[in-house]
């Protein structure tokens, strides 16, 4: 049996970001991931924004590795020559409805040291002329990234520490056993492996609830039920007139439809939010229904009119790693280590949705704490 200093589960922006610290402060570390490249799952299915922190709630996980994981983020890109742009977000109210929500935005922004500047109607026009509004907010910290370059950087900087990433590796069973854990390693066409190590990270987004249940040795008490809702994203044809991202004013638990741009100024709306009925992450149907986009005109033309008929495509769908169900409040980030279950070494990220690409880097910062206890 291979013995292993440390094991990190998924080789996604956070397994990766956790990886890169663990080996940085001098443990040796192997990523297993199941599909034939990195960041395939979750990772390569989102918005690459990277969040300023503004609707996380105080002193929550989220709201401190978000803030946190922000400012590690733009470092690493300029240091490493990440494509990253700090665009800014305007935030907008487009009824009296929704000013009460846009109030205590603001209030949370200052509670979590989030810089936002308040916009009249005529400010906001100002920086963009498209935009019909009441008010808003400004975050000017709030950006979008390369998150596959983001992710080769981590790699790099991982093998560089000593670490490595085996592909093709799935993890199929666990147990606890004395000094660590065991864990079932399969590849195609190959006979499963096993391999010993003192310290394993569960980071397989998606699959870490399942993950989690095939260690022998962890009690299932542990263990959340993982749900499944499914994000679509609609392109727009031609050139939008923005330069910013636009989101409307949080009403209830849905964030609205949202007008996000990547780096080359092409601009998308979404994610709409689809509970989905599956159980398990092999049963999830990525395609992106073309009628859905009917939806999303009238939201969208509440702050830009002049979005004209048939200008939505269908783009590309995500599915975050929820831990909640339909209805529930969404919880914090859950990070469980043996002060939670009790295995010494073992360490569980539990619905590491957004802002987990923002938050990446912050995440493996305080995983290394924890594990150097």
């Amino acid at each position: 049996m291979e013995q292993l200093d440390v094991v990190v589960i998924g080789a996604g922006v956070v397994g990766l970001a956790v990886a890169r610290a663990l080996a940085q402060a001098g443990r040796e570390v192997m990523v297993l991931e199941k599909e034939q490249a990195i960041g395939t799952g979750v990772s390569s299915r989102n918005s690459e924004v990277i969040h300023a922190g503004l609707y996380y709630p105080t002193g929550s996980l989220k709201a401190r590795l978000c803030v946190r994981g922000k400012a590690l983020l733009y470092a690493l890109c300029v240091e490493r020559g990440v494509d990253v742009r700090a665009c800014g977000k305007l935030v907008v109210a487009t009824d009296e409805a929704q000013l009460p929500g846009l109030a205590a935005l603001e209030a949370r922004c200052h509670a979590n040291g989030v810089p936002v500047e308040r916009l009249t109607a005529a400010q906001a026009k100002d920086k963009e002329p498209a935009l019909e509004c009441l008010a808003a907010l400004y975050s000017p910290t709030t950006g979008i990234v390369d998150s596959h370059g983001l992710m080769l950087a981590l790699q790099a900087d991982l093998e560089n520490a000593g670490g490595m990433v085996a592909l093709d590796s799935a993890v199929v069973q666990g147990a606890v056993v004395p000094g660590g854990l065991t864990l079932a390693v399969r590849s195609p066409g190959q006979p499963d492996m096993a391999v010993q190590a003192r310290t394993v990270v569960n980071a397989a987004a998606l699959h870490a609830c399942s993950v989690a249940r095939s260690i022998e040795g962890l009690a299932h008490t542990h263990i959340p039920t993982e749900h499944f809702a499914k994000g679509s994203y609609y392109s727009l044809q031609g050139k939008a007139p923005f330069t910013h991202l636009i989101y409307p004013a949080p009403q209830d638990a849905w964030l609205g439809v949202h007008l996000t741009l990547d780096l080359g100024g092409q601009a998308k709306f979404g994610p709409d939010l689809e509970w989905l009925d599956v159980t398990r992450p092999e049963h999830i149907d990525y395609r992106v229904d073309p009628a859905r986009a009917q939806g999303f005109y009238a939201e969208v033309r509440r702050y830009w009119p002049g979005l004209p008929d048939g200008a939505l495509a269908p783009s590309y769908s995500g599915v975050r790693p929820k831990i909640h169900a339909r209805g529930e409040p969404a919880p914090d980030f859950r990070i469980d280590g043996p002060a939670v279950h009790g295995v010494p070494g073992l360490v569980n990220l539990f619905g590491i949705e957004s802002p987990g690409l923002t938050s990446a880097l912050a995440l493996g910062e305080h995983v290394a704490a924890m594990l150097t206890e």
